[in-house]
């Protein structure tokens, strides 16, 4: 599940000492039961809003689709060994950045820092409150980037950084960032199996292209609350993952926000439709004609296609599961 990089954003044998690193609270268990009423009503008529795992087939034409958690966590060997037949049975590992795209990802982020870093236009302090420049600037440096540096931070770049604990970047900095997806790509290269793209290199930069300087900022108001317990998110998100509630993480961070953030309700509710339809909606949607394609052309090998993608990318009107269940498909729990 990404949650912004996706880098939002979730594993070896180094992983369970990595875990083990970062301890918290799950948050859905020790809420109110008023409370966790309130995000199951939300979650409730949301297609598709349980469950990691699923089997897409129109006529002969299959597609294994896993929702991914992109931070490391030993329970992901269970999901490996669970998707290993279909793996066997693949023409295609489709993720949502291979090898080739993170290689010049990496390549044009050493080239041109302004991806990430705004040289030209006001400072964050300059566009935020000084108590929220406080919080946010505490906040880096526990992720180890000094407040000079994140002044000139895209806001995009800072809300995604605001999601990922402090033990999650030691984590990261180790090298101990085998989320499930490279875990996906790790055995399909061991397989001999093509790993393909969704999308290129440089979608993370242009989904936010068209945002106000308002909503940008409200990207990073959104965030802040998450900052102050992000090892409680981790574990909250993390368990909530592998108990398959997928929606209900959406749902939480919603309700999370009407609490402890500074902004109304009305607020909140336009910055995640915002990030929803700019993060997953569109990019749901792009990715259809590529998966569809795949399996029509592996079908007639006698083959399949397995695809990996952040998890929150599954449910809703607007998650591949239900477009592809628009488009004839037959969309069934992977037991």
């Amino acid at each position: 599940m990404r949650f912004p990089i996706a880098t939002l954003i979730l594993l070896g044998f180094s992983t369970f000492s990595a875990r083990a690193e970062c301890i918290g609270t799950n948050l859905l268990d020790t809420m109110p039961a008023e409370q966790r009423a309130q995000i199951d009503a939300a979650v409730s008529n949301v297609p598709f809003a349980r469950g990691f795992m699923w089997l897409a087939r129109k006529g002969d034409q299959k597609i294994t689709i896993v929702g991914t958690y992109h931070f490391p966590d030993p329970r992901h060997q269970k999901t490996m060994l669970r998707i290993l037949p279909a793996l066997r049975d693949a023409a295609v590992l489709y993720v949502e950045a291979g090898p080739e795209e993170e290689a010049k990802l990496t390549t044009a982020l050493e080239r041109d820092p302004d991806l990430m870093v705004d040289a030209r236009g006001p400072t964050l302090p300059e566009r935020l409150n000084d108590k929220e420049w406080q919080a946010l600037s505490e906040a880096m440096a526990a992720r180890g980037m000094p407040a000079a540096v994140t002044s000139r931070l895209r806001p995009w770049y800072v809300s995604m950084m605001l999601g990922i604990s402090p033990c999650m970047m030691t984590q990261m900095q180790k090298g101990m960032d085998d989320g499930l997806d490279q875990l996906l790509v790790e055995k399909a290269q061991e397989m001999n199996i093509p790993v393909a793209s969704l999308e290129p290199w440089d979608t993370v930069f242009t989904l936010f292209d068209d945002l106000t300087p308002e909503q940008e900022i409200g990207m990073i108001r959104t965030s802040l609350p998450v900052a102050n317990h992000a090892d409680d998110y981790g574990v909250t998100l993390g368990d909530a993952y592998f108990d398959g509630d997928i929606w209900a993480i959406w749902e939480f961070g919603r309700f999370d926000a009407y609490r402890n953030s500074e902004m109304g309700r009305e607020e909140v509710d336009s910055m995640l439709n915002m990030a929803q339809v700019q993060m997953m909606d569109r990019r749901n949607q792009s990715w259809i004609a590529p998966l569809t394609k795949a399996a029509a052309d592996a079908a007639r090998r006698g083959k399949s296609v397995v695809a990996g993608f952040g998890a929150l990318h599954l449910p809703g009107e607007n998650g591949v599961l239900r477009l592809l269940e628009k488009q004839g498909w037959t969309i069934a729990p992977l037991r």
